[in-house]
């Protein structure tokens, strides 16, 4: 990577060049990871959609251009020493492309596929006997019936309990292959009129039963070229509406065997799929007919992920400087939390766009807080921050960070 050389007899050579790192995409996760890797003199060039992205405003070095242009994607390339994302939407042909142009592309493409495209993950998944949701590609309505009947439970009733003592199979789990996220391509649907709305698209689509969970959680591993990974503690994610509101670290009264299973087949499907960075596996806490507590696979994502936003100020090492660490093939740091308790909030826009105002009152209110903001515009419903409190009371924690995040919203005026 350096046009120094090695160090001569010992000595040091005369200049000291550091990696660029080529990050794909201008939102947030890329804005953050370029903060984490400053204090490593690693260098960044950013590729954005527009000049105003999350990521554009801060890096130095942006080149705007259209990520699924392969002709932009080598221009950018261009003076970088590893290229890495902070979406997946990047088509694998084009990643292909750049891998035999002689680039490292991390993660590469036949992992990054398992994150692009939902139908190829669960068959990978399933073939290595990871657990997932029953699940089948469908290709019309009465298809998505179909499926849905094969899981009926015979004298059940039907899903909404109408008392006919019929079980169709219904509710069930639509989502697009591809593109999906935040809630957005996924439906749930209660019969096969409803099921009509996701094949408008014209695009594969995949159903999988609805699981009946007990919450929501995601084991957050990193791994690196030559097979270092490591774990960070399992969270509790909680939705509203489709997008992630709070985040526990660790997840509260886990079982510490469950607990130790999910790091593990996190670690495993990170092996196994050859990820390169970091990796977070979400997934659906449930139980067996026996009440036995376990695990079953809900989504992959291939960098860093909203789950692991609370490592930024909650653990030894953050996710996204573990993340440069892995695609530079350095040394991974340490994963532990600093606190027994760290909660994430994100900030969501509401109607009061002069977040800035409220500052004062939450720093005043709660000087261990931390606030991070993206520099988005303040949109109803869209991401533009959140907030990371610890601590050693997980009520007061959760009651900083919730405070915080409304204050700033808000919804919470006092």
């Amino acid at each position: 990577m350096s046009p120094c050389g090695n160090r001569p007899n010992g000595r040091y050579p005369e200049c000291v060049t550091f990696p660029v790192v080529g990050m794909v995409g201008g939102g947030q996760l890329a804005r953050m990871t370029h903060e984490a890797g400053i204090p490593l003199g690693i260098r960044f060039k950013l590729l954005s959609d527009t000049p105003q992205d999350s990521a554009a405003q801060v890096v130095g070095d942006v080149v705007v251009g259209d990520y699924r242009d392969l002709d932009t994607l080598r221009a950018f390339a261009h003076g970088c020493d590893v290229i890495t994302f902070d979406h997946e939407h990047v088509p694998t042909e084009h990643l292909r492309a750049l891998e035999a142009d002689g680039l490292p592309v991390r993660p590469g493409p036949d992992a990054l596929v398992h994150a692009q495209d939902k139908g190829v993950m669960r068959e990978k998944l399933t073939a290595i006997g990871v657990p997932c949701p029953r699940h089948r590609i469908v290709s019309d309505p009465a298809d998505v019936a179909a499926f849905a009947a094969e899981g009926a439970r015979p004298g059940q009733g039907a899903a909404e309990g109408d008392g006919t003592g019929e079980d169709d199979g219904f509710p069930v789990i639509l989502k697009t292959v591809r593109g999906g996220y935040d809630g957005k391509g996924v439906w749930f649907v209660r019969s096969e009129a409803e099921a009509a709305e996701p094949f408008k698209a014209g695009v594969p689509v995949l159903a999988e039963e609805k699981v009946d969970f007990v919450r929501e959680l995601a084991a957050n591993v990193v791994r690196s070229p030559h097979g270092q990974a490591v774990a960070y503690p399992v969270v509790e994610s909680r939705q509203v509406d489709g997008v992630c509101d709070t985040v526990i670290a660790p997840a509260p009264d886990l079982d510490e065997e469950l607990a130790g299973q999910a790091q593990e087949l996190a670690l495993r499907v990170a092996d196994e799929l050859g990820v390169v960075g970091h990796l977070a596996v979400e997934l659906f806490e449930t139980r067996d007919a026996d009440g036995t507590p376990k695990v079953l696979v809900n989504e992959l994502a291939m960098r860093p992920h909203n789950s692991g936003h609370w490592t930024q100020d909650g653990a030894v090492t953050s996710q996204f400087a573990n993340h440069v660490r892995a695609v530079l093939d350095l040394p991974l740091g340490d994963p532990r939390p600093r606190a027994p308790w760290t909660a994430m909030v994100n900030v969501l826009g509401g109607d009061y766009p002069d977040m800035y105002s409220a500052y004062l009152h939450c720093m005043a209110r709660d000087p261990q807080l931390k606030i991070h903001m993206y520099g988005k515009d303040v949109k109803p419903g869209r991401k533009v921050g959140h907030v990371n409190t610890y601590g050693d009371d997980l009520d007061d924690v959760l009651e900083r960070a919730r405070h915080a995040a409304g204050y700033l919203r808000g919804t919470i005026v006092e």
